[in-house]
């Protein structure tokens, strides 16, 4: 649900200037948020045919997503492999972001001032430096700062705040710029929209079928893929002017964790809740919450306009990392789901892997510890799929599997972690019947 509304680039997607059709589609890509624009994107810049499949592009979790760029202030204990593919998909994102803006002539909103992760109180303060030494023992750039060096480079940082640290490399992107953007190029290299139900894999001809369909992947493929609900709002600065803020902070106010995003265009985004639950109601204890946090960090933030609240659904594993790569006993069918928070940074080294994946039909080792037989028990059913020239997609029917959602991961939460419970949930019925 979306009260209000930022505004996105005027004229939507662009039409081609020339686009040669090919009688019979070789990749059919089941999701229309970034993650599936992104993949269909890439495979069509390789002069594969592409055909993405989604009744209502766009309207899932890519909408609501902050666009937090952080693989230091998302690295957490035991997630080593994640963080890994974290740092190295935010790598890509300066050429990835340069290379679409050309594609597109949309600008998809790339920032790169950093982030400032906080503590208002001693006991926040004392939380977040565990963290730190544990991304400082990776090797992970973030320096610690005084509540000087701070403000030095946030005025707006509220006195009280005890102190933070600087990630120079945690960047941020404008998910609603960057989806446009995506589709953008993707229709100028040829792919082209069905805006239909997909009900079972096996409905669709293509010989090579990615489903980047966020919980919807979970109906379409019986993968543990869940829903997680995130609560979030857009503020807007006053006078049409910037926020006074151009740093993304990320912190705790009392133990309540809170980010802020800044766009030039004067909005802010303050985030998340982290509930599982499958509802998609904006409550006014989550509003409080949000904006007490960031009014304790910003105190100027009172004054600005409470302009959207909403509820994306991040698309969450049992443990928290995506799910990329051949489906086990399903010939021709790959998966590009599960991405949780990380759904954004995550899109350039997806798209990448997913798009040499189809085109070569051999696995980079990136992948290796987020295919699908992870969840499934088929031993060795990550070890390489059919390219767009052989292979059946789609071999059987679609099985519900323990969870859905809406779209592909983002909104994320501050500091704070969801548990690595897995969930069985039947999900939100919105998702499954936009799928089914």
């Amino acid at each position: 649900m979306l009260t209000g509304g930022a505004p996105v680039p005027a004229g939507g997607p662009a039409r081609p200037l020339r686009r040669r059709p090919h009688p019979t589609p070789q990749v059919a890509v089941v999701g229309g948020g970034v993650i599936g624009w992104a993949v269909a994107w890439r495979c069509a810049a390789r002069g594969l045919a592409v055909t993405v499949h989604d009744p209502a592009p766009g309207s899932g979790a890519s909408t609501v997503a902050a666009g937090m760029l952080a693989p230091v202030a998302e690295a957490y204990f035991g997630e080593t492999e994640l963080t890994g593919l974290l740092v190295e998909s935010a790598a890509r994102w300066p050429a990835f972001a340069a290379e679409l803006a050309a594609a597109s002539g949309v600008d998809p909103g790339h920032r790169t001032e950093g982030t400032l992760v906080v503590g208002l109180t001693g006991d926040d303060l004392a939380g977040a430096r565990r963290l730190w030494a544990y991304q400082q023992g990776l090797g992970l750039p973030i320096t610690p700062l005084r509540p000087s060096g701070l403000r030095d480079r946030e005025p707006a940082l509220a006195p009280r705040v005890r102190g933070g640290a600087f990630a120079p490399g945690d960047h941020q992107v404008d998910p609603r710029r960057l989806l446009v953007a995506l589709r953008t190029a993707a229709e100028r290299a040829g792919a082209t929209l069905v805006t239909g139900p997909v009900r079972q894999l096996a409905d669709l001809s293509a010989p090579v079928t990615v489903v980047a369909a966020g919980c919807g992947t979970a109906a379409l493929t019986g993968l543990p893929v869940r829903p997680v609900k995130g609560q979030i709002l857009r503020l807007r600065a006053p006078d049409a002017g910037p926020p006074g803020f151009r740093h993304v902070i990320r912190g705790y106010a009392d133990g309540e964790p809170v980010y802020l995003v800044p766009r030039t265009d004067g909005e802010v985004v303050v985030g998340a809740t982290v509930e599982e639950r499958t509802d998609d109601t904006v409550t006014a204890g989550a509003v409080l919450r949000l904006l007490r946090a960031a009014v304790d960090l910003v105190p100027e933030l009172s004054e600005y306009d409470l302009v959207e609240t909403a509820v994306g659904f991040r698309p969450g594993t049992p443990d928290n990392a995506p799910v990329l790569g051949p489906l086990p006993g399903r010939p021709g069918v790959l998966v590009a789901a599960g991405h949780h928070r990380h759904g954004i940074v995550l899109t350039p080294v997806t798209a990448d892997l997913m798009a040499d994946l189809v085109s070569t039909g051999v696995p980079d080792p990136l992948l290796a510890p987020f295919t699908p037989a992870r969840f499934t028990g088929t031993a060795g059913a990550g070890s390489g799929t059919t390219g767009p020239g052989s292979g059946t997609a789609g071999a059987g029917p679609g099985t519900a599997g323990p969870g859905s959602s809406a779209g592909t991961a983002g909104t994320g939460t501050g500091t704070d972690r969801p548990d690595h419970r897995p969930v069985t949930d039947s999900g939100t019925r919105q998702e499954e019947d936009r799928w089914n």
